[in-house]
């Protein structure tokens, strides 16, 4: 607990002395505390790796750096206890506001409601902490899984016999189950088999499941991923077992790592729907600089989703996430949570 102590506070100490000069003087036109002096703002995610949080954290510190705040990241790498100490010691050190990324309502809820007594502003991306005082950015999960799900509908028609990776108890993961579970009911599918684990080492870890299910299931034919590291177990135990023609994926979240995937010849990753992490992570410290300067960004700060399938990808040779902003500019940036005084991350 104190060494993860002293490294927060290293940490934040780190982020001060890169970004003073930046900010010396505020800046022009910009409410208070923006106009006249540094700003700090604490970041803690419960996920500990994976493309999407590394997307997630660039967006986080370009539009930090665009506002000249001290930055201070932090992961909690799947644990509970630490994702709380973080809170609290971001609490104990006194930032101006603190972004909580992912985690448990129940591990986080009091500690949320500490920082707020504390004066501290808090906002949640896709972890409902259930206070109105807590803005929530969310990706519309409902539309992510539907957007997916339709396609998967198109593609195979009503009836198909499907499995879904899924772990309850995280809360953009329980939005896109509950999809999964109305389309299964509406379009008359046999729901076969229901794994996953949430751990360090995910795609390995459901690929070892996925390769037992599809076993033990050989009608399988579709596989409904909410989580793209999810989606790249599934696709190891497919292409181990030589299954890419009978069992096709349908992903949520995207990465230039997960387009890699889908390009590849006869990949199984059929569809994925999803936001630019990049630009969550922008979204997400506008919201709750917003908060700071006592300009709510409102209770929900929704960023709409896009499908993009694999036909999408190869028939316009998109590669990156870079080239899919330069095709798909719903990718390139978000008017979510926006003022005149915030400048533009770059």
């Amino acid at each position: 607990m104190l060494k993860t102590f002293r490294t927060f506070a290293a940490a934040i100490l780190a982020g001060s002395l890169l970004s003073t000069a930046a900010v010396a003087e505020g800046i022009s036109g910009a409410p208070a505390p923006f106009d006249s002096r540094q700003v700090n703002i604490a970041v803690v995610s419960f996920l500990g790796g994976g493309d999407w949080l590394q997307a997630f954290e660039a967006g986080v510190k370009r539009q930090a750096d665009a506002l000249g705040v001290n930055l201070t990241i932090s992961q909690a790498r799947n644990d509970n206890d630490t994702q709380r100490n973080l809170v609290e010691q971001a609490i104990n050190l006194g930032v101006d506001g603190i972004i909580i990324n992912n985690g448990r309502p129940e591990v986080l809820k009091d500690v949320a409601e500490k920082a707020l007594e504390k004066g501290i502003k808090v906002v949640a991306y896709d972890v409902n902490l259930d206070n109105p005082a807590i803005p929530q950015i969310e990706q519309s999960d409902k539309d992510m899984a539907s957007l997916v799900l339709e396609q998967a509908v198109k593609d195979k028609g009503d009836g198909f016999v499907g499995g879904a990776v899924y772990v309850a108890g995280f809360a953009p993961l329980d939005r896109r189950y509950a999809v999964w579970k109305d389309f299964v009911t509406k379009h008359n599918l046999t729901e076969k088999a229901v794994w996953g684990v949430v751990n360090d080492t995910v795609p390995a870890s459901v690929a070892d499941q996925t390769k037992a299910v599809l076993r033990a299931n050989p009608d399988i034919s579709v596989i409904f991923t909410p989580w793209d590291e999810f989606a790249k177990g599934v696709k190891l135990a497919i292409d181990e077992l030589g299954l890419s023609q009978q069992v096709k994926i349908y992903g949520v979240d995207i990465s230039t790592a997960d387009i890699q995937l889908m390009v590849e010849p006869d990949s199984a990753w059929a569809a994925t729907a999803a936001t630019n992490a990049a630009v969550v992570g922008e979204v997400s410290v506008r919201a709750v600089s917003l908060a700071i300067a006592g300009q709510s960004p409102g209770q929900s700060v929704l960023l709409q989703p896009t499908l993009i399938t694999r036909g999408d990808l190869t028939g316009n040779d998109i590669k990156t996430i870079e080239d899919l902003q330069q095709k798909f500019p719903a990718f390139l940036k978000s008017d979510a949570a926006t003022a005149s005084w915030i400048p533009a991350a770059k």
